[in-house]
Protein backbone atom coordinates (compact mmCIF):
# COMPACT_ATOMS: atom_id res chain seq x y z
CA UNK A 1 0.00 0.00 0.00
CA UNK A 2 1.20 3.43 -1.04
CA UNK A 3 -0.45 5.78 1.60
CA UNK A 4 -2.69 4.93 4.43
CA UNK A 5 -6.22 6.58 4.02
CA UNK A 6 -6.68 9.59 6.48
CA UNK A 7 -9.96 7.84 7.85
CA UNK A 8 -7.72 5.57 10.03
CA UNK A 9 -6.06 9.03 12.05
CA UNK A 10 -7.19 8.16 15.73
CA UNK A 11 -8.03 5.12 15.32
CA UNK A 12 -6.62 1.80 17.71
CA UNK A 13 -6.12 -1.46 16.19
CA UNK A 14 -9.21 -2.79 17.50
CA UNK A 15 -11.00 -0.16 16.35
CA UNK A 16 -9.83 -0.83 12.39
CA UNK A 17 -10.32 -4.51 13.27
CA UNK A 18 -14.10 -3.45 14.10
CA UNK A 19 -13.90 -2.52 10.68
CA UNK A 20 -13.28 -5.33 8.83
CA UNK A 21 -16.58 -5.58 7.26
CA UNK A 22 -18.04 -8.77 5.71
CA UNK A 23 -19.59 -7.69 2.44
CA UNK A 24 -23.01 -9.16 2.88
CA UNK A 25 -25.57 -6.50 2.66
CA UNK A 26 -29.19 -8.17 3.04
CA UNK A 27 -32.02 -7.23 0.62
CA UNK A 28 -35.08 -6.35 2.38
CA UNK A 29 -38.56 -6.74 0.47
CA UNK A 30 -41.85 -4.62 1.95
CA UNK A 31 -45.23 -4.15 0.04
CA UNK A 32 -46.19 -0.36 0.63
CA UNK A 33 -43.05 1.73 1.84
CA UNK A 34 -39.66 1.75 2.63
CA UNK A 35 -36.91 4.23 4.50
CA UNK A 36 -32.84 3.07 3.84
CA UNK A 37 -30.13 5.23 5.96
CA UNK A 38 -27.11 5.14 7.27
CA UNK A 39 -28.47 4.71 11.06
CA UNK A 40 -30.94 1.97 12.20
CA UNK A 41 -32.99 5.09 14.75
CA UNK A 42 -33.12 7.24 11.53
CA UNK A 43 -34.77 4.24 9.35
CA UNK A 44 -37.21 4.28 12.38
CA UNK A 45 -38.48 7.40 12.59
CA UNK A 46 -38.69 7.51 8.21
CA UNK A 47 -40.92 4.29 8.67
CA UNK A 48 -42.96 5.28 11.59
CA UNK A 49 -43.94 8.62 9.62
CA UNK A 50 -44.81 6.31 7.02
CA UNK A 51 -46.97 4.65 9.21
CA UNK A 52 -48.49 7.55 10.50
CA UNK A 53 -49.48 7.95 6.51
CA UNK A 54 -46.93 10.28 5.66
CA UNK A 55 -44.93 10.81 1.91
CA UNK A 56 -41.66 9.66 1.06
CA UNK A 57 -41.04 13.40 1.45
CA UNK A 58 -41.96 13.18 5.57
CA UNK A 59 -39.69 10.30 5.68
CA UNK A 60 -36.83 11.64 4.44
CA UNK A 61 -36.90 14.78 5.71
CA UNK A 62 -37.78 13.21 9.68
CA UNK A 63 -35.31 10.75 8.87
CA UNK A 64 -32.71 13.41 7.42
CA UNK A 65 -33.20 15.44 10.74
CA UNK A 66 -32.40 12.65 13.42
CA UNK A 67 -29.40 12.15 11.36
CA UNK A 68 -28.74 15.85 11.68
CA UNK A 69 -28.92 15.14 15.65
CA UNK A 70 -27.10 11.80 16.31
CA UNK A 71 -24.70 12.07 12.67
CA UNK A 72 -22.35 15.09 13.19
CA UNK A 73 -19.47 13.40 11.69
CA UNK A 74 -21.40 13.07 8.23
CA UNK A 75 -24.11 15.63 7.83
CA UNK A 76 -26.11 18.11 9.66
CA UNK A 77 -28.09 21.06 9.87
CA UNK A 78 -24.94 23.22 9.03
CA UNK A 79 -24.96 21.47 6.09
CA UNK A 80 -26.39 21.43 2.21
CA UNK A 81 -29.08 19.57 0.99
CA UNK A 82 -30.12 18.33 -2.55
CA UNK A 83 -32.96 15.68 -3.34
CA UNK A 84 -34.25 14.01 -6.60
CA UNK A 85 -38.33 13.35 -5.95
CA UNK A 86 -40.40 11.24 -7.83
CA UNK A 87 -44.02 11.26 -7.56
CA UNK A 88 -45.45 9.70 -10.14
CA UNK A 89 -45.35 11.90 -12.76
CA UNK A 90 -42.70 10.67 -15.78
CA UNK A 91 -40.23 13.72 -14.93
CA UNK A 92 -38.72 14.17 -11.60
CA UNK A 93 -38.45 17.27 -9.70
CA UNK A 94 -34.71 17.76 -8.54
CA UNK A 95 -34.23 20.35 -5.46
CA UNK A 96 -30.72 21.97 -4.96
CA UNK A 97 -30.57 23.38 -1.30
CA UNK A 98 -27.38 24.15 -1.73
CA UNK A 99 -25.65 27.72 -0.32
CA UNK A 100 -24.46 30.44 -1.47
CA UNK A 101 -21.00 32.00 -0.50
CA UNK A 102 -21.57 35.07 1.81
CA UNK A 103 -21.78 38.58 -0.04
CA UNK A 104 -18.68 39.40 1.78
CA UNK A 105 -16.58 36.97 0.33
CA UNK A 106 -13.58 38.01 -1.05
CA UNK A 107 -10.80 35.91 -3.49
CA UNK A 108 -7.98 38.75 -3.23
CA UNK A 109 -8.19 38.55 0.51
CA UNK A 110 -8.06 35.09 0.66
CA UNK A 111 -5.33 34.95 -1.76
CA UNK A 112 -3.50 37.82 0.31
CA UNK A 113 -3.16 35.20 3.11
CA UNK A 114 -0.92 33.33 0.71
CA UNK A 115 -3.24 30.59 -0.06
CA UNK A 116 -3.77 28.69 -3.25
CA UNK A 117 -6.60 26.81 -2.09
CA UNK A 118 -9.64 27.19 0.07
CA UNK A 119 -8.45 25.23 3.20
CA UNK A 120 -10.90 22.55 4.22
CA UNK A 121 -10.50 23.93 8.13
CA UNK A 122 -10.77 26.69 10.55
CA UNK A 123 -11.26 29.22 8.45
CA UNK A 124 -14.74 30.99 7.17
CA UNK A 125 -14.19 30.94 2.80
CA UNK A 126 -15.01 27.33 3.53
CA UNK A 127 -18.30 28.14 4.70
CA UNK A 128 -21.67 28.98 2.23
CA UNK A 129 -24.82 29.60 3.69
CA UNK A 130 -25.94 26.18 4.52
CA UNK A 131 -28.71 24.87 2.66
CA UNK A 132 -29.82 21.65 4.45
CA UNK A 133 -33.02 23.51 6.61
CA UNK A 134 -33.79 25.32 3.73
CA UNK A 135 -34.14 22.25 1.67
CA UNK A 136 -35.94 20.41 3.69
CA UNK A 137 -38.62 23.47 4.22
CA UNK A 138 -39.14 23.41 0.35
CA UNK A 139 -39.49 19.54 0.43
CA UNK A 140 -41.97 19.60 3.09
CA UNK A 141 -44.23 22.33 1.75
CA UNK A 142 -44.07 20.65 -2.14
CA UNK A 143 -44.28 17.25 -0.89
CA UNK A 144 -45.15 16.88 3.00
CA UNK A 145 -48.35 15.19 4.18
CA UNK A 146 -47.83 15.87 8.20
CA UNK A 147 -47.55 18.83 10.26
CA UNK A 148 -43.87 19.67 10.26
CA UNK A 149 -43.51 19.44 14.26
CA UNK A 150 -44.59 15.74 14.23
CA UNK A 151 -41.44 15.17 11.40
CA UNK A 152 -39.26 16.46 13.22
CA UNK A 153 -40.21 15.43 16.50
CA UNK A 154 -37.82 12.02 16.53
CA UNK A 155 -35.14 14.39 15.96
CA UNK A 156 -36.04 17.07 18.59
CA UNK A 157 -36.63 13.86 21.23
CA UNK A 158 -32.97 12.79 20.38
CA UNK A 159 -31.48 16.05 21.09
CA UNK A 160 -32.93 16.48 24.22
CA UNK A 161 -33.27 13.14 25.63
CA UNK A 162 -30.34 11.84 24.37
CA UNK A 163 -29.12 9.06 22.02
CA UNK A 164 -26.75 6.31 22.16
CA UNK A 165 -23.66 7.17 20.21
CA UNK A 166 -22.09 4.76 17.06
CA UNK A 167 -18.80 3.49 16.52
CA UNK A 168 -18.22 5.95 13.54
CA UNK A 169 -18.85 9.13 15.69
CA UNK A 170 -17.51 7.37 18.57
CA UNK A 171 -13.83 6.86 16.54
CA UNK A 172 -13.97 10.27 15.20
CA UNK A 173 -14.98 12.96 17.62
CA UNK A 174 -11.59 12.92 19.44
CA UNK A 175 -10.67 14.80 16.49
CA UNK A 176 -12.83 17.56 17.47
CA UNK A 177 -12.12 18.30 21.57
CA UNK A 178 -10.56 20.99 20.47
CA UNK A 179 -13.15 23.22 18.80
CA UNK A 180 -15.21 25.96 20.83
CA UNK A 181 -18.54 26.00 21.56
CA UNK A 182 -18.63 21.91 20.70
CA UNK A 183 -21.23 20.72 23.33
CA UNK A 184 -20.43 16.79 22.44
CA UNK A 185 -18.03 14.43 24.45
CA UNK A 186 -14.07 14.51 23.51
CA UNK A 187 -14.18 11.02 24.03
CA UNK A 188 -16.71 8.69 24.73
CA UNK A 189 -17.59 5.15 24.41
CA UNK A 190 -19.46 3.43 21.94
CA UNK A 191 -23.44 3.27 23.35
CA UNK A 192 -22.43 5.98 25.79
CA UNK A 193 -25.80 8.67 26.23
CA UNK A 194 -25.32 12.11 24.21
CA UNK A 195 -27.38 14.99 24.15
CA UNK A 196 -27.31 17.93 21.92
CA UNK A 197 -29.38 21.04 23.52
CA UNK A 198 -28.34 23.92 21.21
CA UNK A 199 -29.83 20.81 17.92
CA UNK A 200 -32.90 20.83 20.29
CA UNK A 201 -33.34 24.43 20.13
CA UNK A 202 -32.81 25.31 16.68
CA UNK A 203 -35.58 22.79 15.98
CA UNK A 204 -37.97 23.59 18.71
CA UNK A 205 -37.19 27.39 16.99
CA UNK A 206 -37.65 26.22 13.62
CA UNK A 207 -41.01 24.17 14.22
CA UNK A 208 -42.74 27.75 16.21
CA UNK A 209 -41.22 30.00 14.24
CA UNK A 210 -40.47 28.93 10.69
CA UNK A 211 -37.07 29.56 8.58
CA UNK A 212 -36.54 32.51 10.59
CA UNK A 213 -36.34 31.00 13.47
CA UNK A 214 -33.49 29.18 12.77
CA UNK A 215 -31.80 31.81 10.15
CA UNK A 216 -32.81 34.66 12.16
CA UNK A 217 -32.38 32.96 15.39
CA UNK A 218 -29.54 31.24 17.51
CA UNK A 219 -27.98 29.37 14.62
CA UNK A 220 -27.90 32.50 12.27
CA UNK A 221 -26.56 34.22 15.40
CA UNK A 222 -23.85 31.81 15.42
CA UNK A 223 -23.16 32.39 11.67
CA UNK A 224 -22.73 36.00 11.84
CA UNK A 225 -20.38 35.88 14.51
CA UNK A 226 -18.03 33.36 13.05
CA UNK A 227 -18.03 35.56 9.93
CA UNK A 228 -18.88 39.33 10.22
CA UNK A 229 -17.04 40.27 7.50
CA UNK A 230 -17.99 37.10 5.50
CA UNK A 231 -21.96 37.15 5.86
CA UNK A 232 -24.71 39.91 6.23
CA UNK A 233 -28.04 39.28 7.68
CA UNK A 234 -30.04 39.53 4.11
CA UNK A 235 -27.84 36.56 3.53
CA UNK A 236 -29.60 34.86 5.74
CA UNK A 237 -32.88 35.96 4.84
CA UNK A 238 -32.42 34.52 1.49
CA UNK A 239 -33.68 31.09 1.09
CA UNK A 240 -30.94 29.16 -0.37
CA UNK A 241 -33.28 26.58 -2.36
CA UNK A 242 -34.34 26.35 -5.35
CA UNK A 243 -36.25 23.17 -7.43
CA UNK A 244 -34.17 22.95 -10.95
CA UNK A 245 -34.77 20.96 -14.09
CA UNK A 246 -32.92 17.40 -13.22
CA UNK A 247 -30.39 16.18 -15.71
CA UNK A 248 -30.96 12.48 -17.83
CA UNK A 249 -29.23 10.00 -19.57
CA UNK A 250 -30.28 6.43 -21.04
CA UNK A 251 -28.51 3.80 -20.53
CA UNK A 252 -29.05 0.12 -20.06
CA UNK A 253 -33.02 0.12 -21.04
CA UNK A 254 -33.29 2.77 -18.61
CA UNK A 255 -33.71 6.90 -17.80
CA UNK A 256 -30.82 7.94 -15.25
CA UNK A 257 -31.78 11.37 -13.76
CA UNK A 258 -29.15 13.51 -11.37
CA UNK A 259 -29.18 16.88 -10.12
CA UNK A 260 -27.74 19.55 -12.58
CA UNK A 261 -24.60 21.66 -11.96
CA UNK A 262 -23.47 22.72 -9.68
CA UNK A 263 -23.89 18.65 -8.22
CA UNK A 264 -21.39 16.82 -10.16
CA UNK A 265 -24.26 14.32 -10.81
CA UNK A 266 -23.28 14.75 -14.94
CA UNK A 267 -20.22 12.43 -14.23
CA UNK A 268 -22.71 9.72 -13.58
CA UNK A 269 -25.03 9.82 -16.49
CA UNK A 270 -22.25 10.69 -18.94
CA UNK A 271 -20.24 7.68 -17.47
CA UNK A 272 -23.40 5.13 -17.41
CA UNK A 273 -23.87 7.10 -21.04
CA UNK A 274 -20.31 5.65 -21.85
CA UNK A 275 -20.05 2.42 -20.83
CA UNK A 276 -23.31 1.43 -22.21
CA UNK A 277 -21.52 1.32 -25.75
CA UNK A 278 -19.80 -1.78 -24.43
CA UNK A 279 -20.14 -5.41 -22.97
CA UNK A 280 -20.04 -5.11 -19.47
CA UNK A 281 -19.16 -8.58 -18.04
CA UNK A 282 -18.49 -9.45 -14.15
CA UNK A 283 -14.44 -9.64 -14.62
CA UNK A 284 -11.86 -7.68 -15.23
CA UNK A 285 -13.00 -6.43 -19.00
CA UNK A 286 -16.10 -5.07 -17.67
CA UNK A 287 -14.40 -3.61 -14.43
CA UNK A 288 -11.77 -1.76 -16.89
CA UNK A 289 -14.78 -0.41 -19.09
CA UNK A 290 -16.51 0.99 -16.22
CA UNK A 291 -13.28 2.71 -14.70
CA UNK A 292 -12.64 4.17 -18.18
CA UNK A 293 -15.90 5.65 -18.81
CA UNK A 294 -15.46 6.74 -15.32
CA UNK A 295 -12.34 8.48 -16.30
CA UNK A 296 -13.48 9.91 -19.48
CA UNK A 297 -16.40 11.59 -18.11
CA UNK A 298 -14.46 13.46 -15.34
CA UNK A 299 -11.51 14.47 -17.59
CA UNK A 300 -12.42 18.19 -17.46
CA UNK A 301 -14.47 18.31 -14.17
CA UNK A 302 -12.48 21.12 -12.80
CA UNK A 303 -13.05 23.41 -15.95
CA UNK A 304 -17.02 22.18 -16.82
CA UNK A 305 -18.28 21.93 -13.21
CA UNK A 306 -19.34 25.77 -11.67
CA UNK A 307 -22.65 27.98 -10.96
CA UNK A 308 -24.25 28.39 -14.03
CA UNK A 309 -22.69 25.34 -16.11
CA UNK A 310 -25.35 24.23 -18.97
CA UNK A 311 -25.57 20.89 -17.51
CA UNK A 312 -27.54 19.71 -20.72
CA UNK A 313 -24.14 20.28 -23.08
CA UNK A 314 -22.11 17.92 -20.41
CA UNK A 315 -24.16 14.93 -21.11
CA UNK A 316 -25.13 15.59 -24.99
CA UNK A 317 -24.88 12.85 -27.70
CA UNK A 318 -22.08 14.34 -29.34
CA UNK A 319 -20.00 14.30 -25.84
CA UNK A 320 -21.12 10.95 -24.89
CA UNK A 321 -19.78 9.76 -28.01
CA UNK A 322 -16.25 11.73 -28.45
CA UNK A 323 -15.56 10.39 -24.64
CA UNK A 324 -16.68 6.67 -25.88
CA UNK A 325 -14.72 6.68 -28.80
CA UNK A 326 -11.82 7.60 -26.32
CA UNK A 327 -12.01 3.99 -24.51
CA UNK A 328 -9.85 1.67 -25.59
CA UNK A 329 -11.61 -1.59 -24.51
CA UNK A 330 -7.81 -3.69 -23.23
CA UNK A 331 -5.81 -0.69 -22.21
CA UNK A 332 -5.80 2.44 -19.51
CA UNK A 333 -6.13 5.32 -21.41
CA UNK A 334 -4.10 8.39 -20.31
CA UNK A 335 -6.64 11.19 -19.61
CA UNK A 336 -5.70 14.51 -19.63
CA UNK A 337 -7.31 17.27 -16.53
CA UNK A 338 -6.96 20.47 -18.32
CA UNK A 339 -4.86 22.77 -16.62
CA UNK A 340 -6.31 25.65 -14.74
CA UNK A 341 -5.43 28.93 -17.10
CA UNK A 342 -15.98 13.45 2.01
CA UNK A 343 -17.92 12.68 4.73
CA UNK A 344 -21.91 12.56 3.98
CA UNK A 345 -25.25 10.73 4.62
CA UNK A 346 -27.44 9.68 1.87
CA UNK A 347 -30.77 8.30 2.63
CA UNK A 348 -33.90 7.62 0.54
CA UNK A 349 -37.55 6.71 1.08
CA UNK A 350 -40.64 5.24 -1.31
CA UNK A 351 -43.93 5.34 0.22
CA UNK A 352 -47.54 3.38 -0.57
CA UNK A 353 -48.02 5.55 -4.11
CA UNK A 354 -44.35 4.96 -4.84
CA UNK A 355 -43.30 8.46 -4.19
CA UNK A 356 -39.76 8.05 -4.21
CA UNK A 357 -36.90 10.61 -2.80
CA UNK A 358 -33.29 10.41 -2.73
CA UNK A 359 -31.47 12.62 -0.41
CA UNK A 360 -28.26 13.75 0.37
CA UNK A 361 -27.01 15.52 3.13
CA UNK A 362 -23.26 16.64 3.53
CA UNK A 363 -20.84 18.69 6.03
CA UNK A 364 -18.68 18.05 2.88
CA UNK A 365 -15.27 16.41 4.95
CA UNK A 366 -16.21 14.94 8.49
CA UNK A 367 -16.92 17.85 11.18
CA UNK A 368 -16.98 20.11 7.95
CA UNK A 369 -14.73 23.32 8.79
CA UNK A 370 -14.30 23.03 12.64
CA UNK A 371 -16.14 25.86 12.91
CA UNK A 372 -19.47 26.22 14.90
CA UNK A 373 -22.22 27.99 15.30
CA UNK A 374 -21.86 29.61 18.22
CA UNK A 375 -24.20 28.64 21.19
CA UNK A 376 -26.04 26.74 18.59
CA UNK A 377 -23.55 23.57 19.16
CA UNK A 378 -24.30 22.91 15.34
CA UNK A 379 -20.70 22.33 13.00
CA UNK A 380 -20.63 24.55 9.46
CA UNK A 381 -19.77 22.88 6.84
CA UNK A 382 -16.90 23.39 4.53
CA UNK A 383 -18.73 22.83 1.00
CA UNK A 384 -16.32 26.18 -0.02
CA UNK A 385 -14.03 23.36 -0.13
CA UNK A 386 -15.11 23.73 -4.12
CA UNK A 387 -14.14 26.31 -4.76
CA UNK A 388 -11.09 27.78 -6.67
CA UNK A 389 -8.81 30.74 -5.69
CA UNK A 390 -7.57 30.57 -9.32
CA UNK A 391 -8.84 34.65 -11.08
CA UNK A 392 -10.70 34.56 -13.94
CA UNK A 393 -11.50 30.22 -12.69
CA UNK A 394 -15.16 29.77 -13.90
CA UNK A 395 -15.86 28.58 -10.41
CA UNK A 396 -13.82 31.26 -8.35
CA UNK A 397 -14.47 31.72 -4.93
CA UNK A 398 -16.77 34.79 -4.33
CA UNK A 399 -20.33 36.35 -3.49
CA UNK A 400 -23.35 34.82 -3.48
CA UNK A 401 -21.54 32.07 -5.82
CA UNK A 402 -22.12 27.89 -5.58
CA UNK A 403 -19.62 25.93 -5.55
CA UNK A 404 -18.88 22.87 -7.32
CA UNK A 405 -20.62 20.42 -5.32
CA UNK A 406 -19.75 16.52 -4.92
CA UNK A 407 -23.35 15.47 -3.46
CA UNK A 408 -25.12 13.43 -6.37
CA UNK A 409 -28.27 11.73 -5.75
CA UNK A 410 -29.59 9.61 -8.59
CA UNK A 411 -32.71 7.88 -9.62
CA UNK A 412 -33.57 5.17 -12.24
CA UNK A 413 -37.37 5.52 -14.23
CA UNK A 414 -37.91 2.22 -16.50
CA UNK A 415 -39.32 3.90 -19.97
CA UNK A 416 -42.94 4.05 -19.23
CA UNK A 417 -41.54 6.97 -16.74
CA UNK A 418 -42.31 4.57 -13.46
CA UNK A 419 -39.78 4.98 -11.14
CA UNK A 420 -37.57 1.72 -11.05
CA UNK A 421 -34.46 2.95 -8.03
CA UNK A 422 -33.33 5.74 -6.30
CA UNK A 423 -29.95 5.65 -4.56
CA UNK A 424 -27.17 7.30 -3.52
CA UNK A 425 -24.30 7.11 -1.38
CA UNK A 426 -21.67 9.35 0.63
CA UNK A 427 -17.94 9.08 -0.86
CA UNK A 428 -16.58 13.23 -2.45
CA UNK A 429 -15.57 13.18 -5.59
CA UNK A 430 -16.16 9.17 -5.35
CA UNK A 431 -19.32 9.32 -5.53
CA UNK A 432 -20.18 9.29 -9.32
CA UNK A 433 -17.86 5.77 -9.22
CA UNK A 434 -19.64 4.12 -6.77
CA UNK A 435 -23.07 5.08 -8.25
CA UNK A 436 -21.66 3.63 -11.86
CA UNK A 437 -20.72 0.12 -10.28
CA UNK A 438 -24.19 -0.06 -8.47
CA UNK A 439 -26.24 0.89 -11.71
CA UNK A 440 -23.98 -1.38 -13.76
CA UNK A 441 -24.68 -4.47 -11.13
CA UNK A 442 -28.45 -3.68 -10.96
CA UNK A 443 -29.38 -2.96 -14.44
CA UNK A 444 -26.61 -5.07 -16.11
CA UNK A 445 -25.82 -8.04 -14.36
CA UNK A 446 -29.53 -8.32 -12.70
CA UNK A 447 -28.28 -8.27 -8.67
CA UNK A 448 -30.54 -7.49 -5.91
CA UNK A 449 -30.01 -4.51 -3.98
CA UNK A 450 -28.21 -5.94 -1.32
CA UNK A 451 -25.73 -8.05 -3.70
CA UNK A 452 -25.10 -5.01 -5.36
CA UNK A 453 -24.65 -3.07 -2.18
CA UNK A 454 -22.45 -5.27 -0.16
CA UNK A 455 -20.09 -6.03 -3.36
CA UNK A 456 -15.98 -4.90 -3.47
CA UNK A 457 -15.48 -1.61 -4.90
CA UNK A 458 -13.12 0.01 -7.12
CA UNK A 459 -12.68 4.22 -6.62
CA UNK A 460 -10.59 6.34 -8.74
CA UNK A 461 -8.12 8.69 -6.68
CA UNK A 462 -5.58 11.14 -6.88
CA UNK A 463 -1.80 10.15 -7.34
CA UNK A 464 -0.46 13.25 -5.14
CA UNK A 465 -3.43 13.45 -2.01
CA UNK A 466 -6.18 11.33 -0.47
CA UNK A 467 -8.07 13.87 1.12
CA UNK A 468 -11.67 12.56 -1.08
CA UNK A 469 -12.19 15.56 -2.87
CA UNK A 470 -8.90 16.57 -5.32
CA UNK A 471 -8.88 13.06 -7.75
CA UNK A 472 -9.28 15.76 -10.51
CA UNK A 473 -6.51 17.25 -10.38
CA UNK A 474 -4.73 18.77 -12.77
CA UNK A 475 -1.39 17.28 -14.05
CA UNK A 476 -1.23 14.21 -11.56
CA UNK A 477 -2.33 11.06 -12.50
CA UNK A 478 -4.48 8.81 -11.18
CA UNK A 479 -4.58 5.39 -9.20
CA UNK A 480 -7.29 2.64 -9.10
CA UNK A 481 -7.93 1.74 -5.56
CA UNK A 482 -9.18 -1.35 -4.94
CA UNK A 483 -11.19 -2.49 -2.07
CA UNK A 484 -10.48 -5.99 0.36
CA UNK A 485 -11.35 -8.71 -0.36
CA UNK A 486 -10.02 -8.26 -3.99
CA UNK A 487 -9.57 -11.02 -6.41
CA UNK A 488 -6.27 -11.46 -7.68
CA UNK A 489 -6.95 -11.63 -10.73
CA UNK A 490 -8.65 -8.57 -11.10
CA UNK A 491 -5.56 -6.92 -9.77
CA UNK A 492 -2.96 -8.60 -12.28
CA UNK A 493 -5.40 -8.00 -15.04
CA UNK A 494 -5.72 -4.44 -14.23
CA UNK A 495 -2.75 -3.37 -13.48
CA UNK A 496 -1.72 -5.93 -16.99
CA UNK A 497 -3.95 -2.98 -19.04
CA UNK A 498 -2.00 -0.15 -17.58
CA UNK A 499 -4.11 0.52 -14.92
CA UNK A 500 -2.33 2.38 -11.65
CA UNK A 501 -3.13 -0.26 -8.84
CA UNK A 502 -3.56 -0.04 -5.20
CA UNK A 503 -5.49 -2.20 -2.69
CA UNK A 504 -6.67 -0.50 0.59
CA UNK A 505 -6.68 -3.00 3.58
CA UNK A 506 -9.26 -2.10 6.07
CA UNK A 507 -10.98 1.49 4.44
CA UNK A 508 -14.14 0.35 3.57
CA UNK A 509 -15.61 3.78 4.37
CA UNK A 510 -13.24 5.22 1.48
CA UNK A 511 -15.57 3.26 -0.50
CA UNK A 512 -18.80 5.14 0.55
CA UNK A 513 -21.81 4.66 2.24
CA UNK A 514 -24.59 3.66 -0.36
CA UNK A 515 -28.51 2.93 0.02
CA UNK A 516 -30.85 1.83 -2.29
CA UNK A 517 -34.51 0.99 -2.90
CA UNK A 518 -35.85 -0.74 -5.86
CA UNK A 519 -38.99 -0.61 -7.17
CA UNK A 520 -39.69 -4.36 -8.62
CA UNK A 521 -41.62 -5.06 -11.49
CA UNK A 522 -44.16 -7.13 -8.94
CA UNK A 523 -44.85 -3.54 -7.53
CA UNK A 524 -42.97 -4.83 -4.48
CA UNK A 525 -40.26 -2.65 -2.97
CA UNK A 526 -36.67 -3.98 -2.29
CA UNK A 527 -34.09 -2.23 -0.68
CA UNK A 528 -30.33 -2.25 1.11
CA UNK A 529 -28.45 -0.32 3.46
CA UNK A 530 -24.57 -0.32 3.18
CA UNK A 531 -22.57 -2.58 5.69
CA UNK A 532 -19.60 -0.37 6.00
CA UNK A 533 -21.53 2.31 7.72
CA UNK A 534 -21.97 -0.72 10.20
CA UNK A 535 -25.25 0.85 11.93
CA UNK A 536 -27.58 1.59 8.31
CA UNK A 537 -30.34 -0.35 8.13
CA UNK A 538 -33.48 -0.66 5.05
CA UNK A 539 -36.62 -1.40 6.90
CA UNK A 540 -40.34 -1.43 5.39
CA UNK A 541 -43.57 -1.65 6.04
Amino acid sequence: MARQPAVWLGFSLLERETLRVIHASVTRTAPNGMVSTVDHVATGTGIDLLRRGGSAADAAIGANAVLAVTSPHMCGMGGDVWALVHDGESRPHALDASGCAGSGADPDRVRAEGLARIPLRDHVAAITVPGAVDGWLALHERFGRLPLALVLADAVRYAEEGFTVAPLLAWTLPLVAHVQHNELPAAPAVGDLVRRPGSARALRALISQGRDGFYGGEFGEGLLAVGPEEFSDADLARSQARWVEPLMSEAWGHKIWSPPPTSQGYLTLLSAAIADGFEIDDGPAGAHILIEAAAQAGHDRPTSLFDGADGESLIAPGRIEARRSAVDPGRAGDVDVPPFAGDTTYLCAVDSDRMGVSLINSNASGFGSHLIAGSSGIFLHDRGLGFSLQPGHPAEYGPGRRPPHTLSPVLVTREDGSLRTVLGTMGGDTQPQILLQLLAETLVRGRDPGRAVGAPRWRLDSASAADGFSTWQPGVGRVVQLETPVDVGLAEELAAMGHLVEVLDDAHSQFGHAHMIEVMESGALAGAADPRALTGIAAGI
